[in-house]
Formats: C-alpha cells, sequence, structure tokens
C-alpha cells in the first residue's frame, strides 16, 4: 500500500521551470548559458518546481549546482520547491527500465541534484520500451517510495496520448494504484490539443492525480524563426509540411503585430490552466513546463504567467484595477488570432508525428548492469517530518 501522503494534486505548484535546456541540443554552447542567474532568478520570481532528466545532458547538475549555491540555500529551503526528475531514458535509442537501473538512476539523481529526496520521477518516453518494462519501473519506484522515501510520486512521461492513456489503465489495472502524474510533451499546443481531447477524460478515469503539459511551443516548432538548431544539429522529428505551415503562420502572424512565440505561449499557458484544471496543480489550475534559455525568455514568461493567473478565478489573489479586463481581453484577442493559424495549418492541425520512427530499436543489449555508486554527499537543507509526506 502507498503511504499516506496527498495526492500530487494538492502539492504541485501550477508553473513548472523546465531544464531540458540546460544542454546543446537546444543551445549551441552550455557554457554561454546562465544556469545558476536562471534558477535564482526563477525562484525569486515564484517558481516552486524543476523538471529535468539524466537524459539532458548535464541538466541535472547543473540545476543541483544553481540550487546549491549560498544565496538559494539561505532564501529557498529545499522543502520549499518541487524538483522532479525520470528514469529509463539512457540516450537517443537506449533505454533501460530494469529494477537495477531504476535504482541506480534513482541515486545518480540524489547525488546530481545534490539532494535526499525527488519529489516526482517519471519514467521517461515510455513510448520506446515494453509495457511490462514500464510495469517493472513503475513497481521499483513504489518500492523505493515505500521502503527508502527517496522518492514521493511516480509517473510516466511520453509523447504519444493514447499510449499513455492505455500504460496509464494498465497501471491501476495491474496493481491497483494510479499513476500520480502522467506528462506529455508538445500535445497541448497550437499546433496540437491531442492531450485534451484524446487524453484528459481518459486519464481522469484512469485516477491519474496531475497531467502537465509540457513544450507549448512544439519544442520550439512555434516560432518566427524556425526550430532550434543547437550544438547537435537539427533534431526536431516534424517533417518538412508541417514547418513550413508554421512558417506561413508565423509571417501571418506578424502581419498582425503579433510573434507566433508570443501567442503560442500566451494561448497555451492560458488555456491549459483552465483546460486542463480538472487535473492541475494546487489552486485547481493545469500545470503547464516551460522551458527557458535565458533571463530574457524567464522574465517574459513570468510576465505572461502572472497576466494569465490575473484572469483566472484564484480565491484569495488580488488582482490590481484593471490588469483582470487587460488579461481576459489579450485571451479573447489571442483566441481570434489562433482561430487564423489553425486556418494556415489546416490538414497539419493536430498532427503527431510518429513516435518512436519506424524502424527503431533499443540499442541497450544488457540491462542493468552499472558501476559502482559512490555515497550521497551530505547535503545542507531543511529536511522535516512534515516534508517527507
Amino acid at each position: 500500500m502507498p503511504p499516506t501522503q496527498p495526492p500530487l494534486s494538492t502539492t504541485l505548484p501550477p508553473l513548472i521551470c523546465g531544464t531540458a535546456t540546460f544542454n546543446n541540443l537546444y543551445n549551441p554552447s552550455i557554457a554561454s548559458l546562465p544556469t545558476n542567474t536562471i534558477i535564482s532568478s526563477a525562484l525569486d520570481a515564484g517558481i516552486r518546481a524543476f523538471d529535468t532528466s539524466p537524459y539532458y545532458g548535464p541538466s541535472e547538475s547543473l540545476l543541483g549546482q544553481a540550487l546549491s549555491q549560498p544565496s538559494v540555500l539561505s532564501s529557498h529551503p529545499r522543502s520549499s520547491y518541487h524538483l522532479i526528475t525520470k528514469v529509463g531514458r539512457i540516450a537517443a535509442a537506449e533505454f533501460d527500465y530494469s529494477p537495477e537501473w531504476v535504482r541506480y538512476s534513482v541515486s545518480r539523481s540524489l547525488q546530481r541534484l545534490r539532494t535526499q529526496w525527488l519529489d516526482v520521477v517519471y519514467c521517461h518516453d515510455v513510448e520506446f520500451v515494453t509495457a511490462p518494462e514500464v510495469l517493472a519501473a513503475v513497481r521499483e519506484l513504489r518500492r523505493i517510495r515505500d521502503e527508502e522515501g527517496t522518492v514521493k510520486y511516480i509517473g510516466i512521461s511520453g509523447y504519444p496520448v493514447p499510449l499513455l492513456c492505455e500504460l496509464a489503465e494498465l497501471v491501476v489495472r495491474e496493481t491497483g494504484e494510479p499513476l500520480d502524474a502522467v506528462m506529455s510533451y508538445a500535445n497541448f499546443s497550437l499546433q496540437n490539443t491531442t492531450l485534451k481531447s484524446e487524453g484528459l477524460e481518459r486519464l481522469r478515469r484512469a485516477g491519474v492525480s496531475c497531467v502537465p503539459n509540457a513544450s507549448i511551443l512544439g519544442m520550439g516548432l512555434l516560432r518566427g524563426q524556425g526550430v532550434p538548431v543547437g550544438g547537435k544539429g537539427d533534431f526536431h522529428p516534424a517533417p518538412e509540411g508541417l514547418r513550413r505551415r508554421c512558417l506561413e503562420a508565423a509571417k501571418w502572424v506578424e502581419t498582425k503585430g503579433e510573434r507566433l512565440e508570443v501567442v503560442s505561449i500566451r494561448w497555451g499557458l492560458d488555456t491549459w490552466s483552465r483546460e486542463g484544471a480538472v487535473l492541475g496543480g494546487v489552486g485547481g489550475i493545469g500545470v503547464n513546463v516551460m522551458g527557458v534559455s535565458n533571463l530574457e525568455e524567464l522574465a517574459e514568461t513570468m510576465r505572461v504567467w502572472n497576466s494569465v493567473l490575473d484572469g483566472l478565478p484564484i480565491a484569495g489573489r488580488k488582482v490590481e484595477d484593471g490588469k483582470k479586463e487587460w488579461s481576459l481581453k489579450r485571451k479573447d484577442d489571442v483566441e481570434v488570432l489562433a482561430k487564423g493559424v489553425w486556418n494556415i495549418l489546416g490538414e497539419w492541425k493536430d498532427f503527431a508525428w510518429p513516435s518512436p520512427d519506424e524502424g527503431y530499436v533499443n540499442v541497450r543489449a544488457v540491462k542493468g548492469v552499472v558501476d559502482e555508486i559512490a555515497p550521497l554527499p551530505a547535503v545542507k537543507d531543511d529536511i522535516s517530518k512534515s516534508s517527507r509526506l
């Protein structure tokens, strides 16, 4: 039986800072990223959750380093924010969901993040492995939760919405306990809204507590300059036809005095905050995951997010005169622009690229073979009994 703890929906903040950008996939150089300043500024701006993964290159280590700055430790104790990471994905075509690797990955994440517990751990990109492998990983994560207490909540993440639903249903059917979280990416954006149309109700029936929505820019697809090309080249899975249509939409939005990325972020944050509320976080607000690569992007995200909150019916939130009206008008204006974008997208609206690609093979031949793990270093924090609930 799971330990007595509040549902994740009552503790998870509705805005999560994603750190998939803390590598050279989205950016030409890791050295140029002001990760320490981004994280400290995010905390000062009110963000209380961070999402990472061992698969994101140095992301876990950079995040752990940023959270260990003396100024952060003195102002933001560990119990004041959520740390979210993943297990299972090692490389582009290498996955290991074995219990041995899950244990190793959790221990390694604890070390890299310089923490003594992880608030949420996802099985990363579940479409690349078999359903029995997912069940085995979920069971091992729950064993760690129940016996060791270093993991609080368990979920799965991935791209294909129907498969995420099938696996959530399988987990509750086979184990008698629902998943705490199911995270999808690029499936609730101006280009693709299938997370709501095909996912929310099935996931609710499967007992899932929270459904965070990640990558409302479609992994950088919904930008005026096109998909990002970082140090590893063009990684984006979108076909050429969809890319061309998004660039057409960007040009049309510019004729209206707007930028596609600004409209996409506003529409995504605002709409999922409402539509995703049925499986949302604290305050009954749909949970969004937003990645940033610099302080300007962080400031813009927080400006838009706070404006979105101004227009939501949040009990106890004080809104300055005129800000609620402006937020609601902005919502209506963006909705008009969204309809124009959808007209341009045409048959590419709600298109989902295949994941994995046809012919994919997991290249990891031997599962669970790991090196000796160093002891977890001491971490200065304010761990208390209440923080382990």
